[in-house]
């Protein structure tokens, strides 16, 4: 396989890695990815009140409220065109602190090398001699079906499947203050 083959492999990956998924990709490198939008703030002290999330797919943000008093805000990443993320007024349905995908994620061979990254298991054939491996999406409180606000890769664009990706510091706080039945709207 000659150099030149083997760099137009090497910048295929390295651009679906950027387009792909919701699973969360490794630290920034310099040059490698865009650099994750900043997390955003979080403030309860004395907050009292039914927690509410908004989110703002035009913006690229999401805010927390307990009763009529913004408590958190944040830069989040919704879905990417063709797999957009819905508008409408949801409820958080049910929650898991430590998710894994049974859809999106890698095939890897049995030491543990991604042979294909950034696959939907529905749709990508699975080479031979590898096995799928769920891309992790901490502190996931689905809304809508296989829809979920989670932890993840925060580029400042959309860039998921459909779900609502937060940053690590602010993904533990909105799941730890929104019980099952918290209201979700997702607005244009």
């Amino acid at each position: 396989m000659s150099p030149r083959h083997l760099i137009q492999i090497a910048a295929t990956l390295v651009a679906a890695l950027i387009l792909c998924s919701c699973e969360e990709y490794p630290p920034y490198a310099p040059g490698m990815y865009p650099r994750a939008a900043p997390a955003g703030w979080w403030n309860d002290e004395g907050a009292a009140g039914s927690a509410k999330i908004v989110v703002h797919i035009g913006e690229q943000k999401a805010y927390f409220y307990k009763g009529k008093r913004l408590v958190g805000e944040t830069t989040v990443s919704t879905g990417k065109p063709g797999f957009s993320t819905p508008p409408g007024h949801y409820t958080v349905l049910s929650k898991d602190a430590g998710h894994v995908s049974t859809v999106f994620g890698d095939y890897v061979d049995d030491y543990g090398n991604v042979i294909k990254s950034n696959i939907d298991a529905r749709k990508d054939s699975r080479p031979k001699g590898t096995h799928f491996d769920g891309a992790r999406m901490p502190y996931a409180m689905f809304f809508r079906g296989g829809y979920a606000m989670h932890q993840g890769y925060v580029p400042p664009f959309a860039a998921s499947h459909g779900c609502i990706r937060l940053p690590k510091d602010i993904a533990r706080p909105f799941f730890e203050n929104a019980p099952v039945g918290t209201t979700v709207t997702v607005t244009e």
